[in-house]
């Protein structure tokens, strides 16, 4: 399969209650006029950029029963779905943020929990 900017991330999948986030370009200046040189609001405790990915949850117990030996043992995991979504815009903590290059492109894998706001296009 030939990897293309439609397709690339299609195969990458974010497990529990992480996602991929790709930064927002930031504004080179200022409200001032001032213009900022490349790499200073990566330095920023706090980033925004959107959702391109989201995992499935957080995982949870599957009540115990008892099941004879003879049975077949299909284990069928549940999750807590994720306030996060696809498309949003997150702003998160980057003390909680993993940078990750795939392709050529930085990305950032933040757990739920260093959410600080997200914004999202529709009602909820």
């Amino acid at each position: 399969m030939q990897l293309t900017p439609d397709n690339k991330l299609k195969k990458l999948i974010v497990v529990g209650d992480r996602v991929l986030i790709r930064l927002k370009k930031p504004n080179e200046k200022t409200s001032t006029g001032l213009y900022l040189p490349p790499g200073v609001q990566e330095k920023e405790k706090v980033q925004q950029g959107y959702i391109i990915k989201a995992g499935p949850g957080y995982p949870i117990p599957m009540p115990v029963e008892d099941h004879e030996p003879w049975m077949e043992n299909d284990e069928k995991v549940k999750y807590v779905p994720l306030q996060a979504k696809e498309g949003d815009l997150a702003i998160f903590l980057l003390s909680g943020a993993h940078e990750v290059m795939y392709e050529g492109e930085k990305y950032y894998i933040v757990s739920q929990g260093a959410i600080l706001m997200l914004e999202r296009e529709q009602e909820l």
